[in-house]
C-alpha cells in the first residue's frame, strides 16, 4: 500500500475523518489520475505556463473551471478551493510573485508561489492530454519570511494546555541543547513509544540474537491499522513488522513485534537510551492494552492503574491478561474526546526523547533506513535535509511529533514535541505546521 493509499484510508476512518476537517487547510492532497492516451499525437504542457496561472487562481477568485479538471473540482468544489485561498492569503499576506518552477517531466514538477510573508510550495500536476488541465495539487511546505527558532518556540508555547519540546545537535557526546520548554518534564507521547520497540529490535539484531529476516507470526492483532485485516497468524518478517509499525504506526505490527521481542527487553531499552524517570512510564503497554484500559467496562483497572506504581502496574497487567483484547475496544469511545491521558498512556520527556533518537542514530544502522519511509512531511520541506527519519503518534488530547535529521553540512540534529491538552481535541494541523517551521530553520540555521 503506498504512502497516498493509507493516508486516504485513515482520513476515511471514524478518526480519520475528523483529523481530515482540520487537516485540509494545511495540506491539499489530490491523487494524480492516470489519464489513457490517445492514440493521435498530443500538443506538449506548457508547464511553466500553467504554473504562472496557477499564481492567478491563488491571487484572487475566478477562472477556477478552465483551470482546473473536472476530476479535481469534483473534489474540491469551487467554494472550498476559495475559502482555502482566501485562508492563505490571510495568514501570509498578499501575493507577491511566481517562484522557482522546477518540472520533473512533462506533467508533474514542483512551483513556489511568494507571499509578503512566507513562500508556499506546491506540487503541480497537469493531464497528459489536451487542454492540460490540472488534475493534482499538493501543498508541500510553507517558509515564512523572518521566521526564527524563538518564534516558533513562542508559538509551540502558547498552545493551549500543555507543550513541552526539544531540539538539540548531535555528535560524539551529549546532545547540545538548541531550544527547548520544559524539556525533562514526562509528556503522554502516543505512538511514539514505536521507537523503543524498534530500539530493541536495533539491539537485537546487532547482537546476533535475532535477525530482520525472522518470521513472527501476527498472533496480536490490534483494533487498528492495516495489517488488523490479515489472517491470524500470518507470517511476517520482523523488518516488515517494523515497518508497518514505524511507517503507518499499524497498532498490530507494534504489538506483535513488542511481545515476540519480549516485553521486558523493550522496557529496558528505556534505562539503555537514557530515559530520566522509566518507574513512570513503565511497563510499556501494548496498544491493545491502553485502549481496553480507557473502555468504561475497565474503570475499575484504569483506576487502579493510575495509582499504582511500576511493580504494581506489572502485576495488574499479569492479572488482567484475559480482559484485554482488540474485539473488546469500542473506538468510538475514545475518537472524540481525551481519555485518561494522563495515566493510561506511553510517557516520555522531550529530552528522553532525543537521547532515544541519538541512540537510533549510534547504534540503529538497519533501523536508520525504517524510520525514512515516512518522514511526515512534504517533499519539498524533506528535500531541505541529507536524510530525514520521523515517528509520531497523537490520540484524543494527545500529538507528538519526532524527527532525526541530518543536514546537509553533515550535522545531526533531534528536533521532538508533545502537546497534551486532557480538556479538549489538540489542533494537529496547526502543530503539525509549527514542527515544519522548526524543521526548516533547523535545516539551514548555523547551529
Amino acid at each position: 500500500m503506498t504512502k497516498e493509499e493509507w493516508t486516504l484510508k485513515q482520513l476515511r476512518s471514524h478518526r480519520g475523518r475528523r483529523i481530515a476537517a482540520a487537516l485540509w487547510p494545511l495540506l491539499l492532497l489530490l491523487l494524480a489520475v492516470l489519464l489513457p492516451h490517445p492514440a493521435e499525437a498530443q500538443p506538449a504542457p506548457d508547464y511553466p505556463a500553467r504554473a504562472a496561472q496557477l499564481v492567478e487562481r491563488l491571487r484572487a477568485p475566478g477562472g477556477e473551471e478552465d483551470f482546473f479538471s473536472p476530476v479535481f473540482l469534483n473534489a474540491v468544489p469551487v467554494a472550498q478551493w476559495r475559502a482555502l485561498t482566501e485562508g492563505w492569503r490571510k495568514d501570509h499576506g498578499p501575493l507577491t510573485a511566481l517562484g522557482a518552477v522546477t518540472p520533473d517531466g512533462p506533467t508533474s514538477g514542483s512551483v513556489e508561489v511568494r507571499y509578503a510573508r512566507a513562500t508556499l510550495g506546491f506540487q503541480l500536476v497537469l493531464a497528459p492530454a489536451a487542454p492540460h488541465r490540472v488534475i493534482g495539487l499538493r501543498l508541500t511546505g510553507v517558509k515564512q519570511a523572518g521566521d526564527t527558532l524563538a518564534k516558533v518556540a513562542a508559538d509551540l508555547a502558547a498552545l493551549p494546555g500543555n507543550v513541552a519540546f526539544a531540539a538539540a545537535r548531535l555528535g560524539d557526546g551529549a546532545p547540545t541543547v538548541i531550544l527547548a520548554r520544559d524539556a525533562e518534564r514526562p509528556m503522554a507521547v502516543a505512538s511514539s513509544f514505536k521507537l523503543y520497540v524498534l530500539a530493541e529490535l536495533a539491539r537485537a539484531t546487532a547482537a546476533g540474537e535475532r535477525r530482520w529476516s525472522d518470521i513472527a507470526p501476527l498472533a496480536h492483532r490490534s483494533f487498528s491499522g492495516r495489517l488488523s485485516r490479515y489472517p491470524d497468524n500470518a507470517p511476517m518478517t520482523l523488518h516488515s513488522l517494523a515497518a508497518a509499525m514505524i511507517a503507518e504506526s499499524d497498532n498490530g505490527a507494534s504489538d506483535t513485534l513488542m511481545l515476540a521481542l519480549g516485553r521486558g527487553k523493550v522496557d529496558a531499552m528505556l534505562a539503555l537510551t537514557g530515559h530520566a524517570a522509566p518507574d513512570r512510564a513503565l511497563p510499556l503497554l501494548t496498544t491493545t492494552e491502553a485502549f481496553a484500559l480507557k473502555m468504561p467496562a475497565h474503570r475499575d483497572l484504569r483506576d487502579r492503574w493510575a495509582s499504582a506504581d511500576a511493580s504494581q502496574r506489572a502485576a495488574l497487567l499479569a492479572e488482567s491478561a484475559g480482559r484485554f483484547s482488540a474485539s473488546s475496544i469500542d473506538v468510538g469511545q475514545v475518537a472524540e474526546k481525551p481519555v485518561a491521558i494522563d495515566s493510561i498512556e506511553w510517557f516520555a520527556a522531550p529530552m528522553d526523547m532525543v537521547r532515544l533518537l541519538d541512540w537510533l542514530r549510534a547504534h540503529g544502522d538497519d533501523a536508520l533506513p525504517i524510520m525514512a519511509i515516512n518522514p511526515a512531511i512534504g517533499p519539498a520541506d524533506a528535500a531541505r535535509w541529507a536524510w530525514l527519519g520521523y515517528k509520531g503518534g497523537s490520540e484524543p488530547g494527545v500529538i507528538a511529533m519526532n524527527f532525526l535529521g541530518q543536514r546537509r553540512d553533515g550535522q545531526w540534529v533531534a528536533l521532538t514535541a508533545s502537546w497534551n491538552n486532557p480538556a479538549a481535541l489538540v489542533d494537529e494541523a496547526a502543530f503539525h505546521a509549527l514542527m515544519v517551521r522548526a524543521l526548516t530553520l533547523l535545516s539551514n540555521t548555523a547551529l
